[in-house]
């Protein structure tokens, strides 16, 4: 069973998509809008009666690995090429 999108449809597609097709566009964007009408009726038709809807094609679950520092900071190997250092501190030129 074929949907027919007609031509208010389409002018209220076009105008929140922000589109301005030429009348060949237009004519070739309908038909195809009822190509996908067509097939999402044909999707209708299957029994999804006891299948579980999916959320994701992935297991649910956390699939990162654990926040855990393992090298440390690193402070003391960057301070050890200051030039100059305070207090844990790079010391630098006062700047006014």
């Amino acid at each position: 069973m074929s949907r027919k999108i007609d031509d208010a449809t389409m002018d209220n597609v076009e105008i929140l998509a922000k589109l301005a097709l030429t009348p060949k566009e237009r004519k070739k964007a309908m038909a195809e809008m009822e190509k996908i009408l067509d097939y999402v009726e044909k999707l209708n038709e299957l029994d999804t009666d006891r299948i579980e809807p999916l959320v994701h094609i992935l297991e649910s679950g956390n699939v990162f690995r654990e926040d855990a520092v393992v090298n440390g900071d690193g402070k003391e190997e960057a301070l050890a090429n200051a030039p100059r250092k305070k207090d844990g501190q790079y010391m630098v030129p006062k700047t006014v």
